[in-house]
């Protein structure tokens, strides 16, 4: 860590005095003209001075004053109080409520029985340092939501993360899990893939725990002396099957307005097929020390201090859940601010208010950034300021449990969404470190820009230099341009861009607070305030970045799409695609010369009786010649559009207001061209052809999905009929960028 940031501040050293002073930039603005750019910087440098890390400091500690998770009393009152902030601060704000399926435990039992008796406490010790660690009638205790219920008694195994390569290295060694029960630790992948990769090796139970490797002792020191994880301490969390579908289970990809009809727990696809409970690496501890078997490889050993077996056995569990299965009520609360030019394009801004516990840290973090933005928007009106076009200010319910109130609030307003959406911002937690921006490629072009205009509180050059510098010190990438990642999923701008097709963006800081707290009861305002952003600077910092991103979404005088971007990006993808097929067919080919002539086993460890591999059929060549010439054509179309948006907003002549308009609501549309009707195989709530969270790895994005997956899978045919589809899908989005270079009068 030391010497990663002496690098770091090397790196540093070596730009800073490169960089311009905020003021002194004077090009123009991404979709603004030069006069528009001028009234831009000068209402942002107002924005920037009302906002006040004090305000925000007394929202987080209201908010996260007692357990507010979903159903529970002060998530409503937390609701009811956001409500009354955003009418004070002038916005037209309302409640919109929904009823949605939210288990909570009931029954919880973790039990050695055998070599030796020992039942796992299930607790979270409560702290003095801490002050509302101790509502503990108040707080969910550990669990996974949407487990089924279960009673089950079986041999132990270590799975390592649990994700499907590890069984594949189990099955080497001779490890079959059917009718036992895992024990995979957190990481690796989303929590909810764990146990259902479990089940479809023939697992009767999965425990998931938070070894001190990965957030505990190994990176620093435990809470309360410093920012990781207590030995105590779990990580609550939903294991719904969120990439078949997000949002309340029962409703299975319909809106859970009051009165929809619920479907009975026997019908619900996306819920765990075995129980699952996380527990402490203090609880995991006696699990885990008598284990024996083979010796788990070197990457699967964490830091707790003895010798990691994989079992199974001699380690006999009993493992118990049972829930309340209630229907609850989710409060989304929306403010808006209509716009005075263009009333009917709408710029959505996002974050979630409930948590798991008291969610200093995640959400309120985020949550109070939204509210800060909109209380300097809503004095920047009052003094005179009139946006463009609409602003949507939104705190949602029920993200932790699996996104269920933004899902809801989506499925609802779809058409709407579809019609007048031009772009969803997203925050969830934030933290102190580096800004990380995910989102749509075409919108990378205006998030360079506001990185290019934000300082760093802590090293005092802008947010993009830090992160370039950090590109420079870990991985030897000297790159100038500044880009975004690709959205999977774990937030609520999962249905806006999945499912929806509105562009979107996530937006956050982080990387240097630890984040040892996560989806505890020491997530807590004297944890944020003692480690994670002590001072607020951060919080500022992230009002700065996302209010920017309001307002030049706003004000653009054409929306601040680029395509260049969305092109380039989009040419990687299939090249990666491309060497994958090539790399997997020159793979499979050596493994299986390798189990023919028996060299695979013995490279292996002469300890361990390796069972023999099967081989794997052959990988065939495929043809990316449609995606190719499909990317090819998107390049030209993406250049065309972004010289002739150049041109209209630099030229001596000015454009309509009608102009303007029209182009406007062809780039809205635009995102949707890359959704399927049909959606993606075997889940077609995802419809993003571009976009999805991949099958198996939950929050983690996988780019062209349909291909990708497939070649990960082998299904052959599969992968060829995507390639044709998401080739058609490019022309018509092609098509779209078209459309608007055509529509600013260009040739």
């Amino acid at each position: 860590m030391i010497r990663r940031f002496a690098v770091l501040a090397v790196a540093l050293g070596l730009v800073t005095s490169s960089v311009s002073p905020l003021h002194a930039q004077t090009a123009p603005l991404l979709g603004f003209t030069a006069d528009g750019t001028a009234a831009e910087r000068a209402l942002e440098a107002r924005f920037d001075a009302s906002l006040r890390g004090d305000e925000m400091r007394g929202w987080m500690q209201h908010l996260s004053a007692r357990p507010h998770h979903l159903g529970s009393p002060y998530d409503k009152s937390n609701a009811e109080y956001l409500l009354g902030l955003f009418k004070s601060f002038g916005y037209d704000a309302k409640i919109e409520r929904f009823e949605v399926l939210f288990p909570t435990p009931k029954a919880r039992l973790v039990e050695m029985t055998g070599p030796i008796h020992f039942r796992a406490s299930l607790t979270e010790t409560p702290l003095k340092e801490d002050r509302t660690s101790g509502q503990t009638a108040e707080q969910l205790p550990l669990y996974n939501a949407y487990s089924i219920d279960g009673d089950v008694r079986g041999p132990l195994v270590y799975v390592n993360y649990g994700v499907p390569a590890d069984y594949e290295v189990l099955a080497m060694r001779g490890i079959d899990v059917r009718g036992k029960i895992v024990i995979a630790r957190y990481g690796g992948s989303w929590r909810g893939i764990k146990p259902k990769v479990a089940a479809e090796h023939g697992a009767i139970g999965c425990i998931i725990y938070s070894d001190p490797r990965d957030d505990g002792y190994y990176g620093g020191n435990t809470y309360p002396n410093g920012s990781y994880r207590n030995p105590t301490s779990g990580q609550r969390g939903s294991v719904a099957d969120i990439p078949t579908y997000p949002g309340d289970p029962s409703t299975a990809g319909k809106p859970s307005v009051p009165g929809v009809k619920h479907l009975p727990l026997s019908q619900i696809a996306t819920l765990t097929k075995i129980p699952v409970l996380p527990i402490s690496y203090t609880d995991a501890t006696p699990l885990l020390r008598a284990l024996r078997g083979p010796v788990a490889p070197a990457e699967w050993r964490g830091a707790l201090p003895f010798t990691y077996h994989l079992g199974a056995g001699p380690t006999i569990v009993h493992l118990k859940v049972a829930s309340n299965w209630k229907i609850v009520s989710a409060y989304d609360v929306v403010a808006t601010m209509r716009g005075g030019e263009r009333p009917d394009e709408w710029v959505v801004r996002g974050n979630h208010h409930d948590a798991w516990v008291n969610g200093a840290g995640d959400p309120l973090s985020g949550a109070v950034s939204v509210l800060e933005e909109a209380r300097a928007i809503g004095d920047l009106v009052r003094a005179g300021y009139k946006p463009k076009r609409t602003m949507i200010f939104t705190l949602w319910d029920g993200e932790e449990p699996g996104l269920l109130g933004s899902s809801a609030w989506s499925e609802t307003h779809e058409a709407e969404l579809g019609k007048h959406a031009a772009v969803y911002i997203n925050s969830d937690g934030n933290g102190r470190g580096f800004l990380g921006v995910s989102g749509s490629h075409s919108l990378e072009g205006v998030v360079s820009g506001i990185a290019d205009d934000v300082m760093d509180p802590e090293r005092h050059v802008t947010v993009k230099t830090r992160v370039l510098a950090r590109q420079r010190a870990d991985r030897g990438v000297d790159n100038p341009v500044y880009h975004i990642e690709a959205l999977g999923s774990g937030s609520d701008y999962s249905s806006f861009i999945d499912h929806v097709g509105v562009a979107s963006l996530n937006f956050g800081y982080g990387g240097e607070e630890g984040n040892g707290s996560y989806h505890s009861i020491f997530d807590s305002f004297d944890e944020f305030t003692r480690f994670i952003d002590p001072g607020f600077a951060y919080e500022v910092t992230l009002a700065k970045t996302t209010g920017r991103a309001v307002l030049r979404f706003a004000d653009a005088d054409v929306l601040p799409y680029a395509f260049e971007p969305f092109a380039q990006t989009i040419k990687r993808y299939g090249d990666e695609l491309t060497k994958f097929n090539a790399d997997e067919k020159k793979a499979v080919d050596r493994r299986n010369a390798m189990i023919a002539d028996g060299t695979l086993l013995a490279a292996a460890d002469p300890h361990v009786a390796f069972v023999v591999p099967k081989t794997q059929g052959a990988v065939p060549t495929l043809d990316f010649t449609p995606l190719v010439s499909a990317t090819d054509r998107l390049t030209v179309a993406a250049k065309a559009y972004d010289a002739a948006r150049s041109q209209a907003l630099t030229g001596t002549t000015p454009v309509s207001l009608a102009t303007l308009s029209a182009v406007d609501d062809v780039l809205i549309s635009s995102e949707h061209a890359l959704l399927s009707a049909s959606g993606l195989p075997r889940r077609p709530w995802y419809r993003h052809e571009i976009y999805a969270p991949g099958f198996y790895t939950g929050y983690g994005v996988k780019t062209i999905p349909m291909v990708r997956e497939a070649l990960e899978q082998h299904q052959w045919d599969e992968a060829r009929a995507g390639i044709t589809l998401v080739a058609a899908t490019l022309d018509a989005y092609t098509a779209r960028i078209t459309a608007a270079t055509a529509a600013l009068g260009a040739k």
